[in-house]
């Protein structure tokens, strides 16, 4: 499989593209005329730049407004077509991709398309070079491919052939079956794009809002599977335009564009058995949370270890050979690491008290790191003490890290053997991590939704707004089909709302709270009570709310009311939260009890317990140092 990716659909002038795109791992370019007519460098010395970084011109972009135009313009448009040949064989690339016209002048007719395509077939195989034709979902007269193909079908030239669009065919709705008829040895290239499904004008659509396959809402996969079950053998690239690309880091942005080319070939290998596709390990089952590990020190780490016994934590052990301590309640580990090298140290003097790495438990760690690698993801290492394991690794969100563990022998006695860990205490009836809430940028979601569906076997949900009284944080859950791992994304536009202010005094750490899962919500805060623990206060006013809302039993709302629980219920069961107060490094903890199959987060809550928190927090305009 050939990967190639247009230049417009990332950030940066063409040299920073270039450098990013071969360090994504792609093979080739398309290349967009504006960027190379923006760079000082002539036509020649750009194809050689351009291979040098080992990539090749896979398609010169676009030609506008070609076929079927009377005279005197058709004239003009052969004579520029021609000035765009001289132009592609100084940069050495012999493909050209022709869009359909929207020319006003344009006569449309297919036979009179394809005898212009003809005839420029014919120019071009004097100059050994090749002509495709795309069909824009809003062209003149041919916005549907297979218009497009009879077009190609009818000129009938060697050097003239299809370019299909995923974006164009998904976006109008056409059932992407229609390609299979097509011959492969005519379907000159492959450009894909997927999308959020938004109702709006097409072609304001398509140059605002495309992603990168797997980010939005268009069968890509289908599509893909259309296309390969002709026989096509050519590259497949991305063609995207993105607002919010166009300002991105364009290392990460050619980095998603890599995994998402490859986790689609991946599932269209596995949906079409005889189809060539890459050899990767099948995406991971996550099985839960083995571990959260935070990099703390000094004074904020007592008072994190305060924290976790008054959450009936008890410390169950002492690492070998670091100063790394492991609290634990039912299956639930806590890692606080002191070291004063090493990754988490330098967490910790870029961020503070902040969680560092997550362990993840799967199936087959090796088969997930391996997966993950393929994915364009960078594995981690630090060298290993004496009795140490070694556990794969790969960096995640905002430079922490990601550990994956399975049931194998030496990793499932990671904890015995690495901390000598006595049996997990009882606690106050806490089981298990429920989710992870990770913070980000808004413009960084698409890109950790991809992360996650395409290494693990997880499914996205809409995204969703929630309200904070200083601005508005889009939502967006990751989980797994049975629910044992469930990440929120939360994306912040501004430092004002609660999210943002955490990113920004924080640098950028990513695990803003955890959700500690019980069977017996009041159970366990009367005896988090004992302990001195207490909840984030919420207002009578939200009580007075739910009795509107809900039928609720006699005594539970006074019950709620006392322990400052939230409620909310779907139509499989009900759902019981609190939060712990926020601590000083901007982090939180969460305890809920889930009902009769109850599957949400408690969203219609967010606002309530936002504002409580807001409340907390130091006046707006002090500083925080």
């Amino acid at each position: 499989m050939k990967t190639s990716i247009a230049t417009v659909s990332i950030s940066g002038n063409l040299r920073e593209k270039l450098a990013a795109i071969a360090a994504a791992g792609f093979d080739g370019i398309e290349i967009f005329e504006q960027d190379f007519i923006a760079d000082e460098a002539s036509p020649r010395e750009i194809g050689d730049m351009i291979r040098d970084h080992g990539l090749e011109i896979t398609l010169f972009q676009p030609f506008r407004d070609f076929e079927a135009l009377p005279e005197p313009y058709r004239a003009k448009a052969f004579d520029r077509a021609e000035r765009k040949f001289d132009v592609m064989q100084e940069l050495g690339t012999d493909l050209i991709l022709i869009c359909s016209s929207v020319h006003p002048k344009s006569l449309g007719g297919i036979d009179r398309s394809a005898a212009d395509f003809h005839e420029l077939g014919e120019r071009a195989a004097k100059r050994g070079l090749r002509v495709g034709y795309e069909a824009l979902a809003w062209g003149r007269h041919i916005d549907d491919h297979r218009d497009a193909w009879e077009v190609v079908r009818r000129a009938d030239h060697p050097n003239t052939g299809l370019i299909l669009d995923s974006f164009h065919t998904l976006g109008r709705k056409l059932d992407p079956e229609s390609i299979r008829s097509i011959p492969g040895d005519k379907i000159f290239f492959v450009q894909l794009a997927d999308a959020p499904l938004i109702e709006m004008d097409l072609l304001y659509w398509s140059r605002h809002f495309r992603n990168m396959p797997g980010e939005g809402d268009l069968d890509v996969t289908r599509f893909m599977q259309a296309v390969m079950a002709t026989g096509y053998a050519g590259p497949i690239s991305l063609e995207i335009f993105n607002d919010q690309f166009r300002g991105g880091n364009t290392k990460s942005i050619a980095q998603d564009g890599y995994r998402s080319l490859v986790a689609l070939m991946d599932d269209v290998a596995r949906a079409e058995p005889d189809i060539d596709g890459p050899t990767i390990p099948a995406r991971a089952q996550p099985l839960g949370v083995s571990f959260v590990e935070f990099a703390s020190r000094g004074e904020e780490a007592r008072n994190l270890e305060s924290l976790l016994s008054a959450l009936a934590f008890e410390k169950v052990g002492t690492h070998l050979n670091k100063a790394v301590t492991l609290w634990q309640q039912g299956d639930i580990r806590i890692v606080i690491n002191e070291e004063t090298s090493g990754h988490a140290a330098s967490m910790w003097s870029a961020r503070g008290t902040s969680v560092c790495d997550l362990g993840i438990k799967v199936a087959d760690a090796t088969a997930a790191a391996e997966r993950a690698k393929a994915l364009g993801a960078d594995p981690f290492s630090q060298p290993l003490g004496p009795g140490e394991l070694p556990i794969p690794a790969i960096k995640g969100l905002s430079g922490s890290l990601m550990h994956l563990l399975d049931d194998t022998a030496d990793m499932d006695q990671v904890w015995s053997r690495e901390f000598a860990s006595d049996a997990a205490p009882t606690g106050a009836g806490m089981t298990h991590i429920d989710h992870l809430a990770q913070t980000m940028s808004y413009d960084e979601m698409l890109s950790w939704s991809l992360f996650y569906t395409s290494l693990f076997e997880m499914q996205k949900s809409p995204i969703a707004d929630v309200i904070d009284p200083d601005g508005l944080v889009r939502s967006q859950v990751v989980e797994t089909k049975d629910g044992a791992f469930k990440v929120t994304l939360n994306g912040a536009d501004t430092h004002r709302t609660l999210a943002g202010s955490f990113l920004a005094e924080t640098f950028g750490a990513s695990v803003q709270h955890i959700a500690l899962a019980t069977q017996d919500i009041f159970a366990t805060l009367a005896t988090l009570k004992d302990r001195g623990f207490e909840t984030l206060e919420i207002p009578s006013n939200y009580y007075a709310d739910l009795t509107a809302r809900f039928d609720l039993p006699s005594g539970l709302l006074a019950q709620m009311q006392q322990h400052n629980v939230l409620y909310d219920q779907d139509d499989s069961g009900s759902f019981f939260q609190c939060y712990a107060p926020t601590t000083a490094a901007g982090f939180f903890f969460e305890i809920i009890q889930r009902v009769d199959g109850y599957r949400g987060f408690g969203g219609p809550n967010a606002p309530f317990r936002i504002a409580a928190q807001k409340r907390m927090q130091r006046p707006k305009g002090v500083p925080a140092r």
